[in-house]
């Protein structure tokens, strides 16, 4: 079987670490890097290029993981699928209208490409695990804690994590009153009854806890990622799986059977 030839888009942190990823693992090809920021022409002896069409046309990849920001993503999305490539996107913040466009051409084209707001195995259950609970709680709260250099808030996973909770329920969550609010947003935003508090601080990987509340006892579910590492194994199984789909899949619980 040949092996899959992998375009990351990115050049930062995480983006090399995606890239020294796929270059370890048997069956995948790493061919070069695209970033509409770069400021080198190579990277660890590869291509970088700022034009994702023209790095398409010369690297003929089959597969483009996205890393960066809900501004570049768009554009490269189109450039991928013009040119045949799958796209395995990490990138959060995007718009309903571009799932809703990538849905649509993933459908026409008959191609797959993957969407998910967290790559980590662990995290993923953690979603899994907070749906099942939703069932049996009428209160629940997440807390979740990133870096400082996150771009948005809430993460799309807390965000996700959410509107999956609620969907798992016929009426939405109870949020309790506060009668007096001394200082704005204290009770954080709101997702289908259920409050999500965003801490950012320099130290943090990615965290979150979702907290179920009920009289005379809490449920707590939480995971962490320490280091980009947790994130790896998730993405090269999206971009074995990714080729294997035509269609748009959102969430790596799609592609391990957990979704409901």
């Amino acid at each position: 079987m040949a092996e899959l030839r992998v375009v990351v888009s990115g050049t930062g942190k995480m983006g090399r670490q995606v890239g020294a990823a796929v270059a370890s693992e048997p069956g995948l090809s790493l061919v070069g890097f695209v970033d509409g920021l770069a400021t080198t022409a190579d990277l660890d002896g590869l291509p970088v290029y700022t034009n994702p069409a023209f790095c398409f046309d010369e690297t003929r990849p089959d597969v483009v993981v996205d890393f960066t920001n809900a501004a570049w993503t768009p554009g490269l999305a189109a450039a991928a699928l013009s040119a045949g490539v799958r796209p395995v996107i990490g990138t959060t913040g995007l718009s309903a209208e571009l799932l809703a466009w990538l849905e649509h051409e993933c459908r026409s084209l008959k191609t797959g490409a993957v969407v998910a707001p967290n790559f980590a195995i662990g995290a993923v259950l953690m979603m899994h695990f907070a749906r099942q609970a939703a069932r049996f709680f009428t209160s629940a709260e997440i807390i979740e804690l990133h870096h400082d250099q996150k771009a948005d808030a809430p993460s799309g996973t807390a965000k996700a994590t959410a509107e999956m909770m609620a969907a798992a329920r016929e009426e939405a969550f109870r949020h309790a009153p506060t009668e007096k609010e001394t200082v704005p947003g204290t009770r954080g935003g709101q997702v289908g009854g259920i409050a999500i508090h965003s801490v950012r601080l320099p130290g943090l990987v990615a965290h979150q806890e979702v907290i179920f509340g009920a009289p005379g006892q809490t449920l707590t579910i939480r995971h962490d990622s320490t280091g980009r590492d947790s994130f790896m194994p998730g993405i090269i199984a999206a971009v074995r799986a990714v080729t294997e789909v035509d269609r748009l899949v959102v969430g790596l619980d799609r592609l391990f059977g957990l979704a409901e």
